[in-house]
């Protein structure tokens, strides 16, 4: 049994392994496939650097495939576990397991995935963490399946019991649902003591509904990175400013305000007359490192000093994720990080970090 005393890891905390599944012909990719592979590439062989990583692939010869080119690009292969598994698409941040830690082993919550509100088929991405489970890739894990929708993208803890997400994103889940009863539920399912609600910021191009993991992130129990707009003339000027007020009022445990680092606004990026949703605000975590999309844009230098001041302790590495987001979505969202012992055979270069 696993132990009553549960909580919601923060993502900064020591990990096992990130876990991805990697980009195919039948995958949203396929069009644009050789360029976001490169991506791909490139954030494996960043992520190895500092930890393991399961991948995974729909069938063997896609895993020859991506061995190749992991191989050609010197990644740490030893670093590098592969699982075949079929899914619909590669955003594992939302169909992956979101993990509870507890004093005997860990509780994997496996929410429905809809693909964002019925926007896409996702029926084997939602079957995905069960699957996962069946090939035992999980050590002294019960896996809790939960009939509500909710992807990992929508929230955000400080591991400490305070989520923030956003309400536009949940309401346009659960219409019916009140906001007491949404801050009910996912206090109780993800044993937290607070739920902050931001009520402002969007993206355009972004068809997650406002994902927080966009817009605004814990830098730790007293510290916000967000997104920030400073162009007047931009369409998103009015909507982040009013975010940005927000979350200047939201208040720590201990009442006090928190630390506030706003990301620098990139260059607006349009492709084929639309504007995608470039966003600093969806890096990654990992032992030791922040790993920061890059846009190859004059304000990725800007971002990543903003990082650097967020997470003193940690190397900041730009990973080039203009392709991702010709998909909607960015660094983060291709991924789960899995924390420190829940992977099975893990190794002890993870379990040696310690914060």
């Amino acid at each position: 049994m696993i132990a009553s005393t549960e909580r919601f890891p923060a993502e900064w905390e020591p990990q096992s392994a990130v876990l991805l599944a990697w980009p195919h012909a039948g995958t949203d990719w396929a069009e644009r496939l050789d360029e976001v592979e490169e991506t791909y590439v490139a954030l494996v062989a960043a992520i190895v650097r500092f930890e393991d990583i399961v991948i995974c692939v729909a069938d063997d010869d896609l895993q020859t495939y991506a061995e190749a080119r992991l191989r050609s690009a010197r990644a740490d292969m030893a670093r590098v576990r592969f699982v075949t598994v079929e899914y619909d698409d590669t955003w594992l941040r939302d169909s992956g397991p979101i993990s509870l830690r507890g004093s005997d082993g860990f509780r994997l919550l496996d929410f429905r995935f809809t693909g964002w509100g019925g926007k896409f088929e996702a029926s084997r991405d939602d079957r995905l963490v069960q699957a996962l489970d069946a090939q035992h890739v999980f050590e002294r894990a019960q896996r809790q399946q939960i009939d509500f929708a909710l992807e990992g993208g929508a929230i955000d803890t400080d591991g400490a019991g305070t989520l923030l997400t956003t309400w536009q994103c949940l309401h346009e889940r659960h219409p019916d649902a009140s906001r007491e009863e949404l801050t009910a539920r996912l206090s109780d399912w993800l044993a937290q003591q607070r739920v902050l609600w931001l009520d402002h910021g969007y993206l355009e191009g972004d068809d997650t509904d406002a994902h927080i993991d966009t817009l605004a992130r814990f830098a730790g129990t007293d510290a916000i990175v967000f997104q920030a707009c400073d162009d007047p003339d931009d369409a998103h000027y009015v909507e982040l400013k009013a975010m940005a007020d927000e979350i200047a009022a939201l208040r720590t445990r201990d009442s006090h305000p928190y630390r506030l680092f706003p990301l620098p606004w990139p260059r607006p990026i349009v492709d084929a007359g639309r504007r995608l949703a470039a966003s600093y605000a969806n890096f990654l975590i990992v032992n030791g490192a922040v790993l920061m999309p890059a846009y190859g844009d004059d304000a990725d230098a800007a971002a990543a000093a903003v990082l650097a001041q967020a997470f003193p302790d940690r190397e900041i590495v730009p990973v080039p994720c203009r392709a991702l987001i010709w998909q909607n979505g960015s660094l983060h969202c291709i991924t789960m990080q899995l924390p420190q012992g829940l992977l099975t055979d893990d190794r002890a270069s993870s379990a040696a970090f310690a914060g």
